[in-house]
């Protein structure tokens, strides 16, 4: 099986960009739920980093073993275990308050994805850089 350099590149600047951009959500609900001496920016970056990592990985081997929809269900409840045990571990909490701070930090990222997406999309109609 050979590995396209290419691809491998890309999604390291992804993991990358995606680290820098959600770990402040991550951090800021972190501060909420446990307060600010648990939840630290560099503990927000590296759960954000190995999950992605971590969970990655997770989903090559189980889509190599799995074919189709099965493969990305176990995928995503390995990975959103990772998730939580990483919450767990780097902010010092309970199990359940894990699951709440992914949850929110999930629901507080789409919805502030939401509104970048609309934005861009409204100047993008509003200068021409966009044509439906």
């Amino acid at each position: 099986m050979a590995i396209n350099l290419d691809v491998a590149l890309l999604h390291l600047l992804g993991i990358i960009i995606g680290s820098i951009i959600v770990s402040p959500i991550l951090w800021l609900v972190g501060k909420a739920f446990v307060g600010p001496e648990n939840a630290k920016f560099s503990d927000a970056f590296w759960i954000i980093f190995l999950g992605n990592v971590i969970g990655g990985v997770f989903n090559v081997i189980f889509s190599t073993i799995f074919v189709g929809f099965s493969a990305s269900i176990i995928g995503f409840i390995i990975q959103l275990l990772i998730w939580i045990g990483l919450v767990k571990h780097f902010f010092d909490t309970s199990g359940v308050k894990a699951l709440a701070i992914a949850i929110v930090a999930f629901i507080v990222t789409i919805i502030i994805f939401a509104i970048l997406a609309a934005i861009l999309l409204y100047f993008g109609l509003l200068t021409g850089w966009v044509w439906i």
